[in-house]
């Protein structure tokens, strides 16, 4: 098994963790502060993880133009996809953003062709369409029916742009780590983590302070349980951008769906909640996706 494989599980492990983290918060938080939590409480942490790498002696990049433009692109372009999948969130289609908003993996395909010139494999293009689909059946009642049903909509512009802004932040991530000049795999990650994570909690910082200065008094006082969501938020970025510096990132952000079975599973085992065939179906097509794109 190749090692970016595992490190993306785990990502999409933690990534839950923190999701389930940081929606706790948002009884005492709005949605915007409640993103905020998870990047200016884990700057300290990705920064403490750069100093812990480099102390053990982990060979160091250099730096490079081309790498402070692509991180600097692909932070906002996070912040973009954040808000937009936000907004889809308020809007009355709840899981029709959601689901298409995870056209994510099909676009950074799209845009890794396009911006790094990667190409990949028609099995591997396979899988990703079909995880797709797997992915939609799960995210709407009633799958392919409801979003046709309901056609283009605000939950549709949406949902596409928090994933075309996702894709163009994975793609992105990736240049930015593989254009520092040598130094070892875990540093170079760590060092794209550690500027974009800094990137966006001061531009979130200005945005919040220009637009109510309590919302940065109302983050400051959770930070007891702002800390945790930092730590797990940390945890899992680092994980992706150390995959996403082994493996092109549509694999990985593809891979990383696996993290809807992972709630799947705990709806259907440890909850014992009824499920849906739509649902049975969704999940098993995720699987068969997944297992293409590793072939």
């Amino acid at each position: 098994m190749e090692l970016w494989v595992p490190i993306t599980i785990a990502a999409a492990l933690l990534q839950n963790l923190r999701t389930a983290l940081q929606q706790q918060l948002t009884s005492v938080l709005d949605a915007t502060e409640a993103s905020y939590i998870r990047f200016c409480y884990a700057v300290p942490f990705a920064w403490m993880y750069f100093a812990v790498l480099a102390w053990l002696g982990f060979r160091l990049p250099g730096l490079s133009w081309s790498f402070a433009g692509q991180v600097l692109i692909a932070a906002l372009c996070q912040i973009l996809g954040t808000v937009s999948l936000i907004r889809s969130f308020q809007t009355r289609n709840f899981a029709v953003g959601t689901a298409y908003s995870k056209t994510e993996t099909v676009q950074a395909a799209l845009f890794a062709a396009v911006i790094l010139g990667e190409g990949m494999s028609s099995m591997a293009l396979t899988g990703i369409f079909v995880s797709l689909l797997g992915v939609i059946l799960l995210s709407t009642p009633d799958g392919w029916r409801t979003l046709l049903q309901l056609g283009p909509g605000p939950a549709l512009w949406y949902g596409v742009g928090a994933g075309a802004g996702f894709g163009v932040s994975a793609v992105l991530y990736r240049g930015a780590s593989l254009a520092l000049p040598g130094g070892d795999f875990l540093v170079r990650a760590s060092i794209t983590l550690v500027a974009a994570t800094t990137i966006q909690t001061v531009g979130m910082g200005v945005y919040l302070l220009l637009r109510n200065r309590n919302s940065l008094m109302r983050v400051g006082q959770v930070w007891k349980r702002g800390v945790w969501v930092g730590l797990a938020g940390m945890l899992a970025s680092a994980a992706w951008f150390t995959a996403m510096t082994l493996e092109r990132a549509a694999y990985v952000r593809a891979l990383g769906q696996i993290e809807l079975l992972f709630a799947f599973f705990v709806t259907l085992v440890i909850f014992r909640e009824k499920v849906r065939m739509s649902e049975m179906l969704g999940a098993a097509t995720v699987v068969f996706g997944l297992v293409l794109l590793l072939i």
